[in-house]
């Protein structure tokens, strides 16, 4: 075998440098066959999978993601690339030289379309000269070593030559240490191999412990600097000639290894693992494909009038299912906080294992029915519980590797731990296995003793507090907070989840005892956080003489876990007020809600947690506001966090955004667990009103549609060993719903709302749905209720204040109108809406009765009016009425009152 070294060499490597070349020539017919690499045969790739294309915007990233490694990147197509935990190489980049076309063409500025399905994203450069495809996917299953698969597809006029060119990293993911600068070098074989094409690379590291392999079949190596030259720095390249005459259709795969032993990290030993991996791509991408069609066709789907939502639904289905991952040394499965591109650092956005929020995603995961997934979670976490029974908050994919316990993260944050009692009551619930209860009632135990710890409780008001880590914040102006209202919340929601618990457990005693501490909670949160000059609840209560004491009053979003767990009692006796403040301009923007009010004196929109939008705050808002009967802001808000399923990386919800522009943060963590997690809960626990006992077999549905919508399903709701589907069908005045059978019809539906009954399924609705003979819900709606205009109606100038619920211009200022609150009373509709002043909007009246409705009082009637022009001069013909409305003139924003009655 004959080796050419990298640029940059110590002087005690020559020898053996001189002993390879001996090598080669004296010893080669006893060598075993080097490994072939070869193109790959056109794949059928499937063409029926959910799909986002667009055009491409170079500075947007991507993310292709598995649980055995990531690529990175910008939609310009470039990337970095892992094999988890190792970052093999960044900033890979290509060229073209085309034949008798004597320009250089840097083919990344020629992207022009990008598509991402869930098993594949695919960028298409398009060039007069060319077209290439880089197909993109990272597979479960593989040959050990390896991870994502990168594919180009070359489509030609001229034979033309492309160069590859990238930085070796070959880092481990941070914290571990790593070894040093790689160094590449080329391997062929036979006489004047490093000229000839078929070789591989091989990157080294100061240790021998770790090397790296890149390739693509027919490939020669760029600039490889002799020992002998001045030591310097050049790229590492990968030259391909394509010759459209027999090269068009192939597959050209850029193939990746990794070894991270002595026997993996072997020279030959990469050479083998390159050459297994490029004849398994095929067979890996069609296994690979088909466990998607699998998570699909066993998830919880929704179809409804808005296409939009039943898409964001799905994707967000997708993008919890690509954060999965393996910790390092383990056959553990959990899921990490998200991915980003880690630019020339170690660590890939949020890409570890975090407590809270794998917590939080749980119920999205139980809601789309991967029992087995948050079942996993779950036992990721109570493998790491501490001894005094508190939840972890971080743990890196490379902390089994060192002394993780070193560093401050594990343990650092005061919340994993209520939440902790809260999921595993929601995961037994949905999926009936209290076996895993019973097994795990230590943990349970371990965890709710922490959190009672008198010790926690620093200021002995009963409320576990912030001394044992942050609850939410992790900085604040003048000092940290001693008791969040956050932290207090879940505290409150803890202790009931824990009394559920020990009912399952068959301990009323101690049920009885944590109930009547959640009770205990409730009176002191009113008496120690309601603030009666806005209605609503403080930040947080510091000890006197402190920074903040006694009470921090800023406005922000937290009072809203108040209603997040859904046991059906409400927390806050002034929370009306609460869900009036959560819907206005100054917390919620058009594309979602800051955590602090932008009146605030300490608000800042560039900050991360003094006025940043979070999609997370935004599904606590949603759920707290459909709660809270208040469902045209829940819906607002739910498509706030929908939409952005396409606004930067296409298929996933970011991290964070600006609080006063729409555009993500420079460092927001573009593909987020729980951003995505925050399109699913919302949908089917608030829009939907969906609880599941598996206890009792008791479906609970307390749906809150958007008015215009005259059905709904949500098709293939998994239960404990089966799956039902949900039907619903505006009738008249009513909204009926309607179960699919079940084994031996165990399950049933029920309703919470006023006025809600139960009546046979009549014999139409048995054959339209094809249903055995059950009963199910029929719930009246309200006489009026209200929506949005149709899409192809641009009545209002501008059009985006009259319609709250569509898509935000990239870079926009919060301009559409909302509706703060609703109230509905005796034959008569209260409004409360904020819209920007001198502003006019318009909203879609739907009435459910034989009436004509009015404006009723002379005051509003000025601001507001109600036209029937459409309806032929017979106001009972119309199926809607417009109504429209006038902010006052000035500065700012404005608020007006609209009663409508009839």
């Amino acid at each position: 075998m004959r080796v050419r070294t990298a640029s940059i060499c110590l002087a005690s490597l020559l020898p053996v440098f001189s002993s390879a070349i001996q090598s080669s020539a004296m010893g080669q017919a006893s060598a075993p066959p080097p490994p072939q690499f070869t193109p790959v045969a056109p794949i059928a790739f499937d063409a029926a999978s959910p799909v986002i294309r667009a055009h491409t915007e170079t500075l947007k990233p991507f993310t292709v993601a598995g649980p055995r490694g990531v690529i990175l990147g910008q939609q310009d197509g470039t990337f970095e690339s892992w094999i988890l935990p190792v970052k093999l190489l960044s900033h890979l980049t290509i060229e073209a030289e085309i034949e008798g076309y004597t320009v250089p063409i840097d083919v990344n500025q020629q992207s022009a379309e990008i598509e991402v399905r869930p098993e594949r994203t695919v960028i298409t450069y398009s060039h007069l000269g060319f077209t290439v495809r880089q197909i993109m996917f990272s597979p479960e299953q593989g040959p050990s070593g390896t991870g994502p698969v990168v594919l180009f597809e070359f489509d030609c006029l001229h034979p033309t030559d492309f160069t590859f060119r990238f930085t070796p990293a070959l880092e481990y993911m941070w914290p571990e240490r790593n070894a040093g600068h790689p160094g590449p070098e080329w391997v062929a074989h036979g006489p004047n191999a490093y000229e000839q094409a078929g070789g591989y690379y091989v990157l080294h590291a100061d240790y021998p412990e770790i090397a790296g392999a890149i390739t693509i079949p027919g490939a020669r190596p760029g600039i490889m600097a002799p020992y002998q030259e001045r030591p310097q720095v050049h790229p590492v390249e990968l030259k391909l000639h394509i010759d459209p005459a027999h090269d068009r259709g192939k597959l050209y795969p850029l193939l990746m290894a990794v070894g991270t032993k002595k026997e993996t990290a072997d020279t030959r030993a990469l050479g083998e693992t390159l050459e297994k991996l490029n004849q398994s791509i095929a067979t890996t991408y069609a296994a690979h494909a088909e466990s998607y069609k699998k998570l699909l066709a066993n998830s919880v789907s929704i179809d409804t009038p808005d296409k939009a939502l039943n898409d964001a639904f799905q994707w967000a289905v997708v993008s919890i299912e690509q954060l999965k991952a393996k910790p390092v040394g383990t056959d553990e499965t959990a899921l990490v906080a998200g991915y980003y591109a880690s630019g020339d650092s170690a660590r890939p956005g949020f890409g570890w294992f975090f407590g809270r929020d794998a917590l939080y995603t749980l119920y999205a995961v139980n809601g789309y029915g991967d029992f087995a997934l948050s079942k996993s979670e779950l036992e990721f976490l109570i493998k790491r519980q501490r001894a005094d029974g508190k939840i972890m908050h971080e743990y890196s994919q490379t902390a089994s590797e060192i002394d993780w316990l070193q560093f401050p993260y594990m343990y650092a944050a005061a919340d994993s731990t209520p939440l902790f009692l809260l999921a595993m009551l929601d995961y037994v619930r949905a999926s009936g296995d209290t076996d895993f209860l019973k097994a795990h009632k230590d943990a349970v135990e371990k965890a709710w003793a922490f959190e009672t710890d008198p010790a926690h409780d620093t200021d002995h008001d009963g409320i576990y507090d912030n001394s044992q880590g942050t609850g939410w914040v992790e900085s604040w102006p003048g000092g940290m907070p001693h008791q969040e209202i956050y932290l207090a919340l879940l505290d409150q929601q803890a202790s009931q989840a824990y009394g559920e618990l020990q009912k399952l457990l068959g301990n009323e005693a101690q049920a009885g005892a944590a109930a009547k501490r959640a009770t205990d909670i409730a009176a002191k949160i009113e008496q120690e956080y309601y603030d009666a000059q806005t209605g609503c609840y403080a930040f947080a209560t510091n000890p006197a003489g402190t920074p903040n004491s006694p009470v921090d009053r800023t406005r922000t979003v937290y009072p809203a876990l108040a209603w997040w767990s859904g046991f059906g009692s409400q927390t806050l006796a002034h929370g009306d007020a609460c869900l009036q403040q959560i819907a206005s301009h100054t917390l919620n923007t058009d594309w979602g809600l800051r955590d602090v009010a932008n009146n605030e004196k300490i608000y800042d929109g560039m900050s991360y947690h003094q006025g940043s939008v979070w999609p997370l705050f935004t599904g606590w808002a949603a759920m707290a506001e459909y709660r809270g009967n208040q469902p045209l802001a829940g819906y607002q808000m739910l498509k706030e966090n929908a939409n952005l399923t396409w606004a930067q990386d296409l298929g996933a919800d970011t991290e964070l955004l600006s609080g006063d522009f729409f555009v993500p943060f420079g460092r927001s963590t573009s593909h987020q667990l729980w951003s995505s997690a925050m399109v699913i809960t919302p949908t089917l626990r608030g829009l939907f009103g969906i609880s599941i006992d598996a206890q009792t077999k008791t479906i609970t549905v307390n749906p809150q549609l958007p008015a215009s919508w005259d059905h709904a399903e949500v098709l293939d709701l998994q239960l404990p060993g089966e799956k039902t589907s949900l039907y619903l069908e505006k009738n008249g005045g009513q909204l009926e719903i309607y179960m699919s059978p079940t084994a031996g019809n165990r399950w049933h539906l029920r309703s919470d709302i006023p006025g809600a009954s139960v009546g046979p399924l009549d014999k139409e609705t048995a054959r339209q749905f094809r249903l055995a003979s059950q009963q199910g819900p029929r719930i009246p709606l309200p006489a009026i209720q209200l929506d949005d205009v149709p899409a192809e109606m641009n009545l209002i100038e501008p059009v985006a204040l009259s319609t709250p619920n569509r898509p935000t211009v990239p870079g926009s200022r919060t301009r559409k109108f909302r509706i703060v609150h609703a109230e509905h009373g005796q034959r008569q509709l209260k409004l409360t809406i904020e819209g920007l002043a001198g502003s006019d909007g318009m909203l879609r009246l739907i009435r459910n009765g034989q009436f004509v409705p009015k404006i009723e009082s002379e005051s509003t009637a000025e601001k507001a009016s109600v036209s029937f022009r459409s309806c032929d001069a017979n106001p009972l013909g119309c199926a809607w009425y417009p109504l429209t409305f006038h902010f006052p003139e000035g500065e700012g924003w404005k608020t007006i009152t609209v009663t409508l009655a009839w």
